[in-house]
């Protein structure tokens, strides 16, 4: 009788595990597990050994020496550096507020004595790799090297990563939010009605997560002080512009888009961002996506603003602007041809339905 019954138990136990894992479960999972791999391989790519490369310096030294010392720098294995020069030391520490450089190096022409400035609040990663190779040359020389930083950090953001994070939990809740419209909604393929809903609903949901986050940056954690409405307005433009890529990407794609969103933004744009390693230090690849992706803008709008009174902060709005366009754009554009791609069907239904007759003449 066990034997009899064996069969069938297995059969229906194959039933339901049929029912459980479908195919576009299998599909799904496959796909999670390429992000994951691709998490691990982009971040781990990214970080694993950072190695400086051009990073920009000015050099401020006497005549007889300017072209010889910038010829040096330059000519170093590897290209670590790319330095040029600069008239005088008050021309030199204005080209690195205005993040023109990295790095800006005093040469004295009256003792072996020369100084290094850097504004860490821009990265100390790149201030600290540029202090450590022109720390080892000056040493060969037999001079010594003063660094002074003249724009660190605020003291809540002791390694100048709060503009990163910042911008990283904006992004991230732009999405989500996107794709919980998305799923609130049944995950239908929204119409062109939907889609303008969800743009619109993306909104007051930017501007509040702008304000939480210029508030937890400000005055709870004092990690990035000052410039609070400046800080909404931006948390406001990169939580919209990551929503409304992710609003168009699974509109397009379904759940497939909450995917290519999440490559985009996460796997791609946080390590390339150059909130933990400036462009300067990481490989070509990211160095190259960096500043395009939402991230890498956003986090270079932040730091700027609040540490920079603003300096060099055009190119990276007028990115996050044109994500956010492009967002709306391919949103309701591919909700409108899908409205379109259905009237016809449904008209054709209408026109040979039972009892309509049809018109002549």
């Amino acid at each position: 009788m066990a034997n009899a019954r064996g069969p069938s138990a297995r059969t229906e136990a194959w039933t339901e595990m049929r029912d459980a894992i479908t195919t576009r479960a299998v599909l799904v999972m496959v796909g999670v597990l390429l992000l994951q791999l691709g998490f691990a391989l982009s971040y781990m790519g990214a970080f694993h050994a950072p190695e400086p490369h051009r990073i920009p310096i000015v050099v401020v030294a006497p005549r007889t020496v300017e072209a010889e010392l910038v010829g040096r720098l330059n000519a170093l294995p590897g290209e670590p550096l790319h330095a040029t020069s600069a008239p005088d030391r008050a021309e030199a520490r204005t080209r690195l507020l205005e993040r023109k450089t990295d790095a800006a190096l005093i040469v004295s022409a009256a003792r072996p004595a020369d100084t290094l400035l850097v504004a860490s609040a821009g990265g100390p990663s790149a201030s600290d790799a540029a202090a450590e190779i022109v720390g080892a040359i000056e040493r060969e020389q037999n001079r010594t090297l003063t660094v002074r930083d003249i724009r660190p950090p605020a003291s809540g953001d002791s390694r100048g990563l709060s503009s990163f994070y910042l911008v990283l939990s904006w992004t991230i809740g732009g999405y989500l939010a996107a794709s919980a419209l998305n799923m609130a909604a049944g995950s239908k393929r929204p119409t062109l009605r939907r889609s303008i809903v969800r743009l619109a609903a993306m909104v007051p949901y930017a501007f509040v997560s702008g304000i939480g986050g210029a508030i937890i940056v400000g005055p709870v954690l004092n990690s990035l002080p000052g410039a609070f409405w400046e800080l909404v307005g931006i948390g406001t433009l990169v939580v919209f512009a990551s929503g409304a890529v992710g609003v168009a990407l699974q509109s397009l794609a379904g759940t497939i888009g909450l995917g290519l969103t999440i490559l985009i933004f996460t796997v791609l744009g946080n390590p390339s961002s150059g909130g933990v390693y400036p462009a300067s230090l990481l490989p070509p690849f990211w160095a190259a996506i960096g500043q395009a992706l939402p991230p890498g803008a956003g986090t270079t709008v932040v730091r700027n603003t609040v540490y920079f009174d603003g300096a060099d902060t055009t190119s990276a709005l007028w990115i996050l602007g044109a994500w956010a366009f492009g967002g709306i754009a391919v949103a309701l554009v591919s909700a409108l041809l899908r409205d379109r791609g259905k009237r016809p069907r449904s008209e054709a239904a209408i026109g040979t339905g039972p009892g309509v007759r049809p018109e002549v003449g």
